[in-house]
């Protein structure tokens, strides 16, 4: 038994059968500017990466003893660049995954990964490991565009890679970053235009945010560095939409669009939907139905932390258990995002009604729509999505 095992043993959950995995590797070549996620350098951290693959491996042990038998839903490797982990330890905790949470059939298993070209070598190897689902974050294809969000790809690199994921991976998924400093909307326009002749299924679509603890986040706070202004991120915004619906791309949720249904990603709509997941790695969020009520977790950040905790049972910085408001709240927020909204019920048990109060000020408005016992935001109100959830939710 593993040696966190005994503290996890809790009575086990009796809750939702399926439960997904979200598996976070921290190590990237570089820290890109726009980024605040828990990240560090790779600089041939092997002995300290070969420890966090058994803690990871040990964590989804321990966790699968609290939460009882589950099915397997859908595997997420995120980070930071999973796509520089070892293959032979994507392979491992695929395999472990599955014999702990046995899937029903076969699962959409994703891993995220950067077009250099040194990783593209490896996308072969990784999908002999199990990966069967590749999210690329090419950003942009534009040189200078790459240059100035830090990335250590140029815009050849990302069309080999998108090319040679084509052949390696049975379903691919590109990030782009649009409302870039100095960005028009004939420039964004192109840069679609280009993409969407390389061929994948998925594309997620994200207006570059400033957060205050990136080194974009320094440079705007001293005036060095002015995104778009309102009027043109909106105009930006309703462009995407417009290039990508008109290429056969539905917007599922407010930053994905999928070709056809089939090319969703399973794994975050089990996410938005409110279904189960464990978080498995440094600073990795996890939520978990135990003894019927949901639970939010948060892993150690920092990588020995981490480790160390997990060895001594406690691999978590934070565990909450949510009320009822704090879990419809939470589903709220996160199936507004999507075409599918969420069930009437889940705001009515918000104390909100579609007869009078704010609910029924945004139906009538028309920035939410209410059809056939659901609620989701219309084409009016998924720009200003943000602003809706203050109102609806405040």
């Amino acid at each position: 038994m593993v040696p966190q095992a005994a503290a996890f043993r809790e009575g086990g959950a009796r809750g939702p059968k399926d439960v997904a995995l979200y598996v976070h590797w921290p190590y990237c070549a570089r820290i890109c500017p726009y980024c605040d996620f828990n990240v560090v350098r790779d600089r041939g951290r092997v002995e300290e990466q070969a420890g966090l693959v058994q803690a990871i491996l040990a964590d989804m042990e321990a966790q699968s003893l609290l939460v009882g038998p589950r099915r397997l839903a859908s595997i997420f490797f995120g980070g930071g660049t999973p796509s520089l982990m070892p293959p032979e330890a994507v392979a491992a905790v695929i395999a472990r995954a599955k014999a702990l949470f046995p899937p029903a059939g076969d699962i959409e298993i994703t891993l995220e990964a950067n077009p250099t070209d040194a990783e593209a070598g490896r996308y072969a190897a990784l999908a002999e490991a199990g990966i069967n689902r590749l999210s690329m974050g090419v950003q942009s294809f534009d040189d200078a565009a790459l240059k100035f969000l830090g990335r250590d790809h140029s815009a050849a690199e990302a069309r080999r890679a998108v090319q040679t994921a084509g052949r390696a991976f049975p379903r691919l998924s590109i990030d782009l970053i649009y409302a870039r400093p100095g960005q028009s909307v004939a420039d964004w326009t192109a840069e679609l235009a280009t993409a969407l002749d390389l061929g994948f299924e998925h594309v997620s679509p994200y207006q570059l945010t400033i957060e205050p603890t990136t080194a974009f986040g320094r440079a705007f706070a001293r005036g060095a560095l002015t995104p778009p202004d309102e009027d043109l991120a909106a105009a930006l915004y309703e462009a995407t939409q417009d290039v990508l619906e008109t290429a056969g791309f539905e917007a599922y949720e407010v930053s994905n669009h999928a070709r056809d249904e089939a090319a969703r990603s399973s794994h975050n709509l089990h996410v938005w939907r409110g279904g189960d997941y464990l978080g498995l790695g440094p600073g990795a969020h996890g939520r978990l139905t135990l003894d019927g009520r949901r639970t939010a977790t948060v892993a150690h950040r920092r990588i020995a932390d981490y480790v160390a905790g997990v060895a001594a049972g406690t691999p978590w910085a934070e565990r909450e258990t949510l009320d009822a408001s704090g879990a419809a709240e939470e589903r709220v927020l996160l199936g507004l995002r999507t075409v599918e909204g969420v069930p009437l019920t889940t705001l009515q048990a918000l104390g909100l009604s579609d007869i009078s109060g704010p609910l029924a000020d945004l139906i009538a408005d028309g920035f939410l729509r209410l059809q056939e016992g659901r609620v989701a935001a219309t084409a009016t109100g998924r720009p200003v999505l943000d602003a809706v959830l203050r109102a609806l939710l405040t």
